[in-house]
């Protein structure tokens, strides 16, 4: 179980993105605990809120069918406004981002089939990216 960084959402290969739903509802249906995610639970509902719509977005971009959300509306129906926030903030950082880097790159080096090249190039150019631009700050 693994909340992809937030930022890595549209990189991720289909296979990766339906999942992340998946986990979203287990979450929304029994607060799962896990050694990858227990993080979560440290925060306001509202970053994983923002989260959860940053992934419905994604899922939508790409012209895939929501069939539910019951078990979301459940979760956060105590929620009466919401702030905008970059979610998990102090734990999707620099170092998570490389971490969901390398986790992704096995997946397209051992040949995960729904991971297309145009997408993978993509995620390597945004990483190499926001590296460069911590090394050009510091």
């Amino acid at each position: 179980m693994r909340l992809w960084h937030v930022d890595l959402l549209e990189y991720l290969p289909k296979g990766q993105l339906l999942s992340q739903w998946r986990e979203l509802n287990s979450i929304f249906a029994k607060e799962d605990k896990h050694i990858l995610i227990n993080y979560i639970y440290e925060y306001p509902k509202d970053d994983l809120y923002v989260y959860t719509e940053k992934v419905m977005d994604e899922m939508k971009k790409r012209g895939y069918k929501i069939r539910t959300y019951e078990k979301m509306n459940k979760y956060f129906e105590d929620l009466a406004s919401v702030k905008k926030v970059k979610p998990f903030n102090n734990h999707h950082d620099i170092e998570y981002l490389q971490i969901c880097y390398y986790n992704l790159k096995e997946k397209f080096i051992r040949g995960q089939k729904d991971y297309e090249e145009d997408m993978y190039h993509n995620l390597c150019k945004y990483v190499n990216d926001r590296l460069l631009s911590l090394i050009r700050d510091y």
